[in-house]
C-alpha cells in the first residue's frame, strides 16, 4: 500500500506521442504538481513522451517502479498485468472500464492468484495531496487544496463532486472502482495510520468484505480518528424471488442498515451531508463526551425548523435542567428557559447577556454539543453582515470558554460571506451550510464520539462437531429441507418445537394421533407445497378421530385442486396449543453480511401486517428483546390496553437468539427460514415452534 500511495517511481503504460489519452492527462498531472520521483512512459516506438524518456516495453523497465497506471484497452489488460508482474513491479493502478464477462473473470482470477497489488479496474486513480502525488487521469480542480480529509470512493464523479465542493482541505483522494483486489477497507486501514489524515469520508456502492471492514473501522476509531459513509444504490431490488416470508419483509439496504448499526459507521444520505460531515469532522477540535444537542439562535422561527429536523433524523436535544433554566431567564429575561435558546426572545438584556446565556447551556451537564443557527451567506446586505459579526464574535469568544464543540450552520446552502467566516477562522467552530445538512453532520459527530466496538466476525464463528455434520449433510440438498433434518437443526440449537409425529398415509395418522392427543393441528407433508395454510393444507381444531379422518381427506382435495402434481408424503400432526400469541420468527442470508434476524407477529396475515424488526446476525438474548420492544408483538405481549395478561418475553427473546446463531451459521446453505406461527403461551411466555420452514440453495452449492 506504501507503494501504491507514496510511489517513488511511477510508469505510465497508455500515453501517446500524438494525442491526448488518459494516460497522457496523468502525466500532465504529475508534471503541474511536481511530482519529486520519476516517471516513466511506457511506449513501444515513441523515445519519449512529454519531455520523458520512454522505455519500449513492460521488461524494460527497472527494477524499482513501486506502480504502474495502466490505460489500456479491455481486452489487453490482463496480459498487461500479467507481465507488470513477472518484472516485478509491485503494484498497479488500472482506469480499464468496459470488460466482457470472460476479460473480467480473467482478470479476477489472475489478480487473485498474482504478486502484484492491483487497484480498480474502472476507476480514475487517486491523488495524494500530501505528496504532491497525483496518479490520476482526470483533470483536477483548482480549487482542492491540501488538509486533513481522505476520501475513497468507489465512483470517479462521486470524487469529483465532493472535492469541488468541499471546502475542507484533502491529504488523499482514492477512486477504488471495481475492486477487484484492492478495497475501501484496504484503504481505511491504511488511512488509520496515516500522519496527514485525521478525517475520512467514503461513497461506496458495496463492500466485499464485511470482517475486514469492521476491523478497519475499529483502527480508525482506536486512531483517534473520524468516518462517515455514503452509501449509494440502497433502493436496488433484490435480484432473487425468495420461498420464505421472511423474505418479502426484507428491504435490500436493511443489511447494509443492520451493518452500520452493529459497527457504529456514521451514514449520511447525499453528499450534501458529507461534505458538512467531513468539514465538521475536519475543522471541530472538540468531540462530544456526553449529554445531548442544544440549539441557540437569534430567530425562533429558525430554532423550531430546526427541531422539526432534529425530531425527523433522530438527533436528541438536551432538556435543560431547572438550573439551567434559571441561568437562562437570569441572563437573558424573558427567554422560557428552555431548549433551544432564541437569543433574539431576550428583552432589556445587558451587554454580554447573549455570552453568559449561551455559556451556561454549554457548561450544563446535559449539553454535549451546541449548535448555533446564524445566517451568513454571501448576500446578506452590509448592515447585516454587521450585525450578526457582533453575534458571531460572541461565538468566537464563548467557543474559547469551553471545553464542548460548537457548530454554526447557516441554514442554507448558499454560499457564505468571507467577513462573516473570519470571526470563525482559527475558533475550531465549524461553519456549515444548509440546516438539513448541519443537523446530519452534528448526528454523524455525536454517533461516532459514542460508538463502542463490537468483537463479532463471521470469521470467528467455530462450530461444534453435531453442527459441522449437519452442514455436510445440507449441503447436497436445494429447497425445502426434510422435516426430520429441520428438526434435528432446531434441537441442535434449543430451539422447542411442539409435540408431534409424521405418518405416511391417513391410516397411520389415525393410529398414531394416541402419541400427540387431542386437541390437534393437521399438515401435509410436501416439497412441493411450501406454504400449506394457502392452500388449504393445514387444519386445527381436530378433536377425535373421525375429525382426523375428515381433516386429511379435505387437506387432500385441496392440495389436489390447488397445488396439482404435487407429492403429498404424508402428514404432520402436532398438538394444539390454545389461547397463545403468534409471532413469526425468521431469517435470510445477506451476503456479505451475514444474515438478517426477524421478529414480529406470525400467522397468515404476516405479510400484510408486516409487524417486525430486523438485526444482523447474530444477536444476543438482550438484543432479541430490544428488537421485540419494538414491534408491536412486543407491545401486546408487555399487556397494551390489557388485551392479554403481561407476558414474559424471556422465553421468546430467547428463541430469537438461538435462531440468529443458527443464521450465523448456516446461511450460506440455508438462506432463507420461517418459523411461523411460533405460538407464544400468555402470561407464562412459554414458545413453541409450531411450522417451519428452511430452504437451501446457498452460494456454495
Amino acid at each position: 500500500m506504501n507503494a501504491l500511495i507514496r510511489p517513488r517511481t511511477i510508469a505510465v503504460i497508455g500515453a501517446s506521442p500524438k494525442r491526448q489519452t488518459l494516460g497522457n492527462v496523468a502525466l500532465d498531472n504529475l508534471a503541474n504538481y511536481k511530482f519529486a520521483g520519476r516517471v516513466i512512459p511506457v511506449h513501444a516506438e515513441a523515445p519519449e513522451i512529454a519531455g520523458l524518456a520512454a522505455v519500449p516495453a513492460i521488461e524494460a523497465l527497472p527494477d524499482d517502479v513501486d506502480v504502474a497506471l495502466a490505460s489500456v484497452p479491455a481486452a489487453g489488460v490482463a496480459d498487461v498485468v500479467r507481465r507488470l508482474d513477472r518484472r516485478g513491479v509491485r503494484t498497479a493502478i488500472v482506469n480499464t472500464a468496459g470488460f466482457s464477462a470472460e476479460q473480467e473473470a480473467e482478470l479476477r482470477l489472475l489478480v487473485g492468484s498474482s504478486r502484484i497489488l492491483m487497484h480498480g479496474p474502472n476507476c480514475m486513480g487517486l491523488i495524494n495531496l500530501s505528496d504532491a502525488t497525483p496518479i490520476y487521469t482526470g483533470g483536477i480542480t483548482s480549487r482542492i487544496r491540501r488538509g486533513p480529509v481522505a476520501l475513497i470512493a468507489q465512483s470517479g464523479s462521486a470524487a469529483i463532486s465532493v472535492i469541488n465542493s468541499c471546502t475542507a482541505g484533502f491529504s488523499k483522494v482514492v477512486t477504488i472502482g471495481s475492486e477487484y483486489r484492492v478495497t475501501g477497507a484496504d484503504y481505511l486501514h491504511w488511512f488509520a495510520v496515516d500522519g496527514e489524515t485525521s478525517v475520512i469520508g467514503l461513497v461506496l456502492e458495496s463492500i466485499p468484505d464485511a470482517d475486514r471492514f469492521a476491523d478497519a473501522v475499529d483502527r480508525v476509531h482506536a486512531a483517534g480518528k473520524s468516518m462517515v459513509v455514503l452509501k449509494v444504490g440502497r433502493s436496488a431490488t433484490g435480484a432473487r424471488a425468495t420461498l420464505a416470508h421472511t423474505g418479502a419483509l426484507i428491504r435490500n439496504d436493511d443489511a447494509f442498515k443492520g451493518f452500520v448499526e452493529r459497527y457504529g459507521i456514521p451514514v449520511v444520505d447525499d453528499y450534501e451531508e458529507l461534505i458538512a460531515a467531513l468539514e465538521a469532522f475536519a475543522v471541530c477540535r472538540k468531540r462530544p463526551t456526553g449529554g445531548h444537542v442544544a440549539l441557540m439562535g437569534i430567530s425562533g422561527g429558525e430554532t423550531a425548523l430546526a427541531c422539526d429536523i432534529c425530531d425527523e433524523i433522530d438527533l436528541p436535544l438536551s432538556v435543560f435542567s431547572e438550573a439551567t433554566g434559571s441561568a437562562l431567564r437570569s441572563a437573558l429575561p424573558g427567554v422560557p428557559g428552555q431548549n433551544p435558546l432564541d437569543v433574539g426572545q431576550s428583552v432589556g438584556r445587558q451587554a454580554g447577556a447573549a455570552l453568559a446565556g449561551m455559556t451556561a447551556v454549554m457548561t450544563a451537564d446535559e449539553v454535549g454539543v451546541g449548535i448555533v443557527l446564524q445566517d451568513m451567506q454571501a448576500s446578506l446586505p452590509p448592515s447585516s453582515q454587521r450585525n450578526y459579526s457582533g453575534h458571531l464574535g460572541t461565538v468566537a469568544e464563548l467557543s474559547r470558554a469551553v471545553d464542548k464543540p460548537i457548530i454554526v450552520i447557516s441554514p442554507t446552502a448558499e454560499i457564505m460571506s468571507d467577513r462573516l467566516l473570519a470571526h470563525l477562522e482559527g475558533t475550531g467552530v465549524p461553519p456549515l451550510r444548509g440546516l438539513w445538512p448541519g443537523l446530519a453532520a452534528v448526528k454523524s459527530m455525536v454517533a461516532w464520539a459514542g460508538r463502542r466496538r463490537d468483537p463479532r466476525r463471521l470469521a470467528d464463528r467455530k462450530l461444534a462437531a453435531e453442527r459441522a455434520g449437519l452442514r455436510q449433510e445440507i449441503a447436497g440438498i436445494r429447497g425445502p429441507l426434510p422435516s426430520k433434518l429441520v428438526g434435528r437443526l432446531l434441537a441442535s440449537y434449543g430451539i422447542p418445537v411442539v409435540k408431534s409425529a409424521v405418518a405416511r398415509s391417513a391410516a397411520e395418522a389415525v393410529t398414531l394421533a394416541g402419541r400427540i392427543g387431542y386437541p390437534m393441528v393437521a399438515k401435509v407433508m410436501s416439497a412441493d407445497v411450501p406454504h400449506r395454510s394457502d392452500v388449504g393444507a393445514v387444519q386445527l381444531g381436530i378433536g377425535s378421530e373421525a375429525g382426523l379422518s375428515a381433516a386429511l381427506a379435505l387437506i387432500e382435495r385441496n392440495v389436489r385442486e390447488k397445488v396439482p402434481g404435487a407429492v403429498i408424503d404424508g402428514y404432520e400432526m402436532q398438538e394444539e396449543l390454545i389461547d397463545c400469541v403468534q409471532a413469526m420468527v425468521g431469517y435470510q442470508a445477506a451476503p456479505p453480511y451475514g444474515a438478517l434476524t426477524i421478529v414480529g407477529s406470525g400467522g397468515v396475515l404476516v405479510e400484510l401486517e408486516a409487524d417486525k424488526a430486523l438485526s444482523l446476525s447474530p444477536v444476543t438474548a438482550a438484543e432479541a428483546g430490544a428488537m421485540l420492544a419494538a414491534t408491536r408483538l412486543g407491545k401486546t405481549l408487555g399487556g397494551y390496553r390489557n388485551l392479554i395478561p403481561r407476558t414474559d418475553t424471556a422465553a421468546l427473546a430467547g428463541l430469537v437468539s438461538n435462531l440468529s446463531e443458527l443464521a450465523a451459521d448456516f446461511c450460506d446453505l440455508v438462506p432463507e427460514c420461517d418459523l411461523n406461527p411460533v405460538l407464544i403461551r400468555k402470561g407464562s411466555g412459554e414458545v413453541r415452534v409450531v411450522d417451519a420452514l428452511f430452504v437451501a440453495g446457498g452460494a456454495n452449492q
